[in-house]
């Protein structure tokens, strides 16, 4: 840019300093005396106009030159900013290209990871089912399991210790918290931090075995009967209970998870215990099992893997949209330039259309012819017209 300055300065200075000889020829023609020793007024004037003839050339063919000149800067210039031009739309597309193509591969492997744990998470469930089929055929067998159960506190222990081994398997450490206080000053053994909707849930673990095992030992339909009802109101006080502590709107989910650590207690709820499980799900309780809570667990776990991949998309999308920008900031920056060159293009036609005028003055002013033998006084008239102009 400094030398198409420099350039613009250099021509319009050459033009100014022919105009200044052009006049200072025909001044110094004009004040010459009427007659001189060596020379007549035709043969001066002859030899300044041949005088002004070549410079006059000589300016032109450098006003050429530094036309040709600037012709070659300006291409030279417009070429350097194309191929920056292409370098850059080029190096764009590469990353858009390499964005997509590992965005597309993190995708692929995210979905091959889903369903090889969806597989592993089937077939663990199939295991734990074989294997839970086996622990209740050898419940019978373990009389110890009984007296160890049977002080509260060391099942509510059992119970606790089962839920965080399930917790510690299948989440992140970010995703959950044991013993946690909220604002009512109730203490959960589980919390499951989830995005909103549906927000933190809350597991409490709850063992009702002393009325289970009445159950099952009733002996006549008096004892089963007593025994079930308070089989029931232990559950659905354990059922309330949940609902008023670990329910708090605008704190946590709008609803609450029940553990209960024994299968042959939840196959019990749900067969012969109907109107329970109903009046549960009105309280928005949901009751589980060791293997239904592992499968509510691994539900957890893909709904934390799809927020943490869309909080992902929007930052990528931030990404591409900021690029757009800035390659919508060059497209009207190179249009800038491109207007500028334009503009220096005019101001060189225009210098052009000066020369071209200063050259016809000059070829008219040589076509002026003045005779050898012309006296004098014939020139003193238009002498006294250009002073007086």
């Amino acid at each position: 840019m400094d030398f198409l300055q420099n350039n613009d300065l250099l021509i319009a200075g050459l033009a100014g300093f022919s105009a200044f000889c052009l006049i200072l020829a025909l001044w110094a023609i004009l004040r010459k005396p009427a007659k001189e020793e060596d020379e007549s007024q035709a043969d001066v004037l002859s030899r300044h106009m041949m005088e002004l003839s070549r410079a006059n050339s000589e300016l032109t063919g450098r006003l050429a030159q530094l036309h040709e000149t600037q012709d070659r800067a300006q291409q030279a210039v417009n070429e350097r900013l194309q191929a920056q031009e292409r370098a850059i739309t080029k190096t764009l597309d590469e990353r858009l290209a390499n964005l997509t193509h590992r965005m597309g591969e993190g995708l692929l492997e995210q979905t091959k990871s889903t369903a090889k744990h969806m597989s592993n998470l089937t077939e663990r469930l199939a295991v734990i089912d074989t294997a839970q089929k086996n622990i209740m055929d050898l419940s019978q067998q373990m009389v110890g399991l009984q007296d160890i159960l049977s002080n509260k506190q060391t099942r509510g222990a059992f119970g606790e210790v089962q839920l965080e081994m399930l917790v510690t398997n299948a989440l992140p450490p970010s995703a959950y918290a044991f013993q946690v206080t909220l604002s009512n000053t109730k203490r959960a053994d589980c919390v499951l931090h989830l995005p909103n909707p549906p927000g933190s849930i809350c597991i409490d673990s709850k063992f009702p075995l002393e009325s289970y095992q009445a159950l099952q030992n009733a002996e006549n339909d008096q004892d089963k009967l007593l025994a079930t009802r308070t089989f029931k109101a232990d559950l659905l006080k354990h059922i309330k209970d949940i609902s008023e502590k670990y329910i708090i709107p605008g704190e946590t989910a709008e609803s609450a998870l029940m553990f209960l650590p024994s299968e042959s207690i939840y196959g019990e709820l749900h067969s012969n215990f109907v109107d329970v499980v109903e009046k549960s799900y009105k309280a928005k309780v949901w009751i589980v099992s060791p293997t239904t809570l592992m499968a509510t667990l691994n539900t957890v776990r893909a709904v934390l893997k799809d927020a943490r991949m869309r909080e992902e998309a929007g930052r990528i999308q931030k990404e591409v949209m900021t690029l757009l920008e800035d390659v919508e900031r060059l497209d009207k920056r190179v249009e800038n330039l491109d207007r500028h060159f334009g503009q220096t293009a005019k101001d060189i036609r225009d210098i052009q259309i000066t020369t071209g005028k200063i050259t016809r003055r000059g070829e008219k002013i040589e076509e002026i012819q003045i005779g050898d033998e012309s006296p004098a006084e014939d020139l003193a008239p238009p002498t006294d017209r250009i002073e007086s102009s």
